[in-house]
């Protein structure tokens, strides 16, 4: 069984290889110190744990194992953290296992038993933990990861949505509306088919067509539907979210 370390300090990833040794069976493939670092790891050398510290700068582990849940064969997650057994509680349903560090050797092999009994739809079972602050956008049989305050604007297009970042656009197959749920905090609806960053917004004017959205690093505007002029121009105003 091979099994990716994720942690941000070095000592803690130190002490679980020195345990991982102990146990019969189990490998340490490599290791990795922050949430995106850890799937780029995954998709080189496609492990079969990774053992993952929760809070870490970053992305967290929380963020990290949705995105990892996307892969075609996702690894079985085992969170490890320093929280209380109440607190923790609230993470049960989206991992193997958890452990509390310091993590005891007999712990750690329980849960690696209980990682090989994992089926993929349990490890697909992930809960609601919050916007992400990466969009993962599949390339191939990789994950791009597009930090969210990159993002320009999300545009739906036939069964996709097509994401721009700067000068860059990829596909994902998030639907418009959980993008809104999600991230409706900073992403304004400008029209049906359309949510636009509003920190990117730098003119809102009205051309012949109606008006539009000037979007920093987007040389074309973006148009406002006459539904959603209201609301635009109460966001840009500094409004709540409708």
């Amino acid at each position: 069984m091979k099994v990716l370390i994720v942690d941000d300090e070095t000592p803690a990833r130190v002490r679980l290889s020195h345990l991982l040794g102990s146990i019969e069976g189990a490998e340490v493939c490599g290791e990795a110190a922050d949430g995106r670092e850890a799937l780029e790891r995954v998709q080189r050398l496609s492990p079969d744990v990774v053992l993952m510290d929760i809070r870490m700068p970053g992305m967290d582990g929380l963020e990290a194992a949705r995105h990892l849940a996307t892969l075609e064969a996702p690894p079985a997650v085992i969170f490890t953290t320093a929280y209380d057994e109440y607190a923790v509680e609230a993470f049960e349903a989206c991992a193997v296992d958890y452990l509390l560090k310091p993590v005891r050797a007999e712990r750690l092999a329980h849960a690696l038993t209980n990682a090989r009994r994992m089926t993929r739809a349990q490890m697909l079972q992930l809960p609601d933990t919050g916007p992400r602050r990466h969009i993962a956008a599949r390339t191939g049989q990789r994950l791009d990861l597009i930090p969210l305050n990159e993002i320009r604007l999300f545009r739906a297009e036939d069964k996709y949505v097509v994401v721009t970042s700067g000068d860059r656009t990829v596909l994902i197959e998030d639907s418009l509306r959980s993008l809104e749920d999600e991230f409706g905090d900073e992403f304004i609806r400008v029209h049906r088919n359309a949510l636009v960053n509003a920190r990117f917004v730098t003119a809102m004017e009205r051309g012949d067509e109606g008006w539009m959205l000037r979007v920093d690093g987007m040389a074309e505007a973006v148009a406002v539907s006459r539904r959603h002029l209201a609301a635009v121009r109460r966001r840009l105003k500094g409004g709540p979210p409708a």
